[in-house]
């Protein structure tokens, strides 16, 4: 692209039209993003270690009752949840796209002498195994995907669990998403960045629809030296939680609960995210 296809650009994506999610699977921005994953300074990509080890433990002691539990972790990253539990007792299977998040889980794994699995696949096409006491897809990795994924991804983890088996979901905020409204362009310069090893221009835009509620982002890259245009597009759908409670019924889940955060003294109002536990019976 040029930079006069982003002046021409339409100015309201239709949401996931535009691309169905930035290059998780491509090799070197998985590289780059693995740097934003196992970073301390901001919790963009995973959260920082001390708020991962409260969330492992709430899961062991809460969740699991102290029992060693088999575990599915679905977009589990570098692993920083999966080889926690494990190191708990717990059996572990994590599925990522990402080819540097599942060679650097499979690294510490084996460092440690764990038996966590990674998988590296899609997990709307992995094949998950199983049966599962547990599983969990967080941090808001269930709003990127379009409804009939989700839908999609909830039926596999139910034919995953074992009969009352339960499901862990940490979706994004309604309100957060709705925020996106409120939210200018931002343009930025880097010498290196998340989306290219070269200097470049950044455009981050965002474009809320409140008849899907959905928000879209556009990422815009202008390298420096060519003046060319890449550009990805992420969208995130949100969710009542009525539209939740019914999308987990229809995929076979009952006794749905809703609570503030995966660690309750995390705050008592919701934050950016919120859990929701479901069995399946």
């Amino acid at each position: 692209m040029k930079i006069s296809d982003l002046i021409a650009r339409s100015p309201i994506p239709v949401p996931w039209e535009e691309g169905d999610n930035i290059p998780w699977n491509d090799p070197a921005f998985s590289e780059r993003m693995l740097e934003e994953h196992l970073t301390q300074e901001h919790d963009a990509a995973s959260r920082r270690l001390e708020v991962i080890e409260e969330h492992v433990h709430w899961i062991h002691d809460h969740l699991l009752a102290d029992q060693p539990s088999k575990i599915l972790d679905l977009a589990c990253g570098p692993g920083l949840y999966a080889n926690r539990l494990t190191h708990m007792g717990h059996s572990l299977t994590g599925v990522d796209y990402s080819p540097a998040s599942i060679r650097f889980a499979r690294q510490q794994a084996e460092k440690d002498g764990l038996s966590s699995t990674f998988i590296e696949s899609d997990i709307r096409l992995a094949e998950y195994g199983g049966p599962y006491d547990l599983a969990m897809l967080i941090y808001g990795e269930f709003n990127v995907f379009r409804p009939a994924d989700a839908a999609l991804i909830l039926e596999k983890i139910h034919t995953a669990l074992k009969p009352g088996g339960r499901l862990l979901l940490e979706p994004q905020n309604l309100s957060a998403i709705q925020r996106a409204k409120s939210e200018p362009p931002i343009w930025r310069s880097y010498r290196k960045g998340l989306f290219s090893d070269r200097p470049h221009l950044f455009l981050h835009e965002n474009f809320y629809d409140g008849r899907s509620q959905t928000v879209t982002t556009r990422y815009w890259i202008v390298d420096a030296e060519t003046a060319e245009v890449t550009r990805y597009a992420q969208t995130a759908q949100g969710y009542t939680d009525g539209d939740l409670e019914e999308l987990l019924q229809r995929a076979g889940f009952e006794d749905v609960t809703f609570f503030s955060a995966l660690a309750p003294k995390e705050g008592e109002g919701r934050q950016e995210f919120f859990g929701v536990t479901a069995t399946r019976i």
